[in-house]
């Protein structure tokens, strides 16, 4: 990991950034799932389907009861899967509405962010001449950036932690 002195705002914006990445993912898996879910449940509703088409061939009057049973069990199954379905389509829809409002407030918070940090940079490129501000070191007792980057990293598993 390189090291580079960041400004808070900074920070906050590189991690919002971060946590953007994730939801990302996290959506993406979602949606995966849901289409492998709704895969398998329309194989599942074809399959029974065409094994009711073959019960359905055989004319009423030469049906067994075990053959009008088997009937009956398999459109109760099929009416089952197609609920199962219409209710996983209706929770992809409800996800989706609430993704999109997350989204609006998320480019809204970077909005917000960015511009200040935008701002800066002009300014900066405008006059490069201002010398830099010297940040003084901190006192020992206090933790600096370098040390809880080393603190993360190592509760993050690169090295021994030993925090935890």
């Amino acid at each position: 990991m390189a090291e580079s002195i960041m400004s808070p705002d900074e920070i906050e914006v590189e991690m919002a950034r971060i946590q953007r990445l994730r939801e990302v993912l996290v959506r993406r898996e979602s949606e995966l799932r849901f289409m492998a879910d709704d895969i398998q449940l329309c194989k599942d509703i074809m399959s029974l389907k065409q094994e009711l088409r073959k019960v359905v061939t055989v004319p009423e009057r030469e049906k067994t009861k075990k053959q009008r049973q088997w009937e009956e069990e398999l459109i109760l199954k099929i009416h089952k899967l197609v609920q199962k379905r219409d209710f996983l389509v209706d929770d992809a829809e409800v996800e989706r509405l609430r993704e999109q409002e997350e989204d609006k407030e998320m480019a809204e918070f970077l909005r917000q962010k960015l511009m200040p940090l935008e701002k800066l940079a002009r300014e900066a490129a405008q006059n490069p001449q201002k010398p830099k501000r010297q940040v003084p070191d901190p006192p020992p007792s206090k933790p600096t950036i370098t040390k809880s980057i080393t603190i993360i990293k190592d509760c993050c598993g690169a090295t021994q932690c030993c925090v935890m």
